[in-house]
């Protein structure tokens, strides 16, 4: 009969991009997997994969064969939920992934109580702006600021706004008033990096209602903030930045709102995950403590309201699609 470990591993192997990677998640010496792989190729007559020296490229019999054993995977990871949940002892390994803004700002604050609360629990913590493949990475929970969630397949939950505003350097805006959104397309600005490459800003007039969407070719295009706001704060350009990132600039003089009238979409702090049944204890148990903790240091760093109420009003409000009202304007400018 076929050794179902050997099919898990296989599928481990590959999620983790080498052996040497998967040895170090699965506390596995690397000859173990090294011969568990071998013995695989072997019993099934084929060859799976390619091994180089950088990295493992599966053959084609390969990838077809991987969806069965990531199938076996996930059917064993269930059966192991289901003696788990009878326990009902939140532990073993969660993997949670967070941007590095709110990782620096909250949840330093937030991990130590989680992890004191349940020790058997091992928290494995990937800090990145990227919004990661929760099913490829096998992350269990993540942490998105987006007006909204837009992938259908995942649960989200809005635990508090993150409004933010258009920002940019007194120096700049000397050398280039900005009197209406229309003058920012004689400068040059900044990005977050979105997989559709379609970047613009979204604006609503605060007294008359009015909406703008106006897109831009930015000359700075990354996923870290940090880099966005001190691009700005050198006067190389203009950017959307949320509001608690960039408060000691704005206080020191350094950044501005140019268009303060102009409301940019609020930000909403999500919890996503994969599904609501089947959870495993420690997940269940991180997911209920950042939805209980998590709005009021939000709030704290923020200075908001983090109500449900609040999150829901201010989506609301900009619910309705730019396309369908806003005006838009392309930026021809290679700023």
């Amino acid at each position: 009969m076929q050794d179902i470990t050997n099919l898990v591993l296989f599928a481990r192997i590959i999620e983790a991009g080498s052996i040497s990677a998967a040895a170090r998640e699965l506390r596995m010496p690397k000859s173990t997997l090294s011969r568990r792989l071998t013995e695989l190729e072997e019993a099934q007559g084929v060859k799976l994969l390619h091994r180089g020296t950088r990295q493992l490229v599966l053959t084609d019999i390969g990838r077809e064969f991987l969806v069965h054993c990531q199938a076996i995977a996930r059917a064993a990871e269930a059966a192991q939920q289901l003696t788990q949940e009878v326990q009902a002892v939140p532990k073993g390994e969660l993997r949670f992934s967070c941007p590095y803004a709110l990782s620096h700002s909250t949840m330093v604050h937030l991990l130590p109580p989680f992890m004191k609360r349940y020790p058997q629990v091992k928290v494995h913590l990937l800090a990145t702006n990227r919004p990661v493949n929760l099913v490829e990475e096998r992350v269990d929970v993540a942490l998105r600021v987006r007006d909204r969630i837009e992938d259908s397949s995942l649960i989200a939950r809005a635990l508090s706004p993150a409004p933010g505003s258009l920002y940019a350097s007194p120096k700049l805006l000397a050398e280039h008033p900005v009197q209406h959104p229309l003058d920012l397309l004689q400068l040059p600005t900044f990005s977050m990096d979105y997989s559709s490459g379609r970047f613009e800003f979204n604006f609503r007039h605060s007294q008359t209602g009015e909406r703008l969407s106006l897109r831009h070719n930015p000359c700075l295009i990354t996923d870290d903030m940090k880099v966005l706001t001190a691009a700005a704060v050198e006067g190389l350009g203009v950017t959307v930045l949320p509001d608690y990132l960039c408060r000691e600039e704005v206080e020191a003089g350094k950044l501005v709102r140019p268009l303060p009238e102009w409301e940019v979409p609020a930000g909403v702090v999500h919890l996503v995950y994969t599904h609501r049944s089947g959870l495993l204890p420690a997940v269940r148990a991180f997911i209920d403590y950042l939805v209980q903790e998590m709005p009021c240091r939000v709030g704290e760093v923020m200075g908001l309201d983090c109500t449900e109420d609040e999150v829901l009003r201010q989506r609301q409000e900009w619910d309705r699609p730019f396309a369908e009202e806003a005006s838009e304007v392309d930026a021809e400018n290679d700023s």
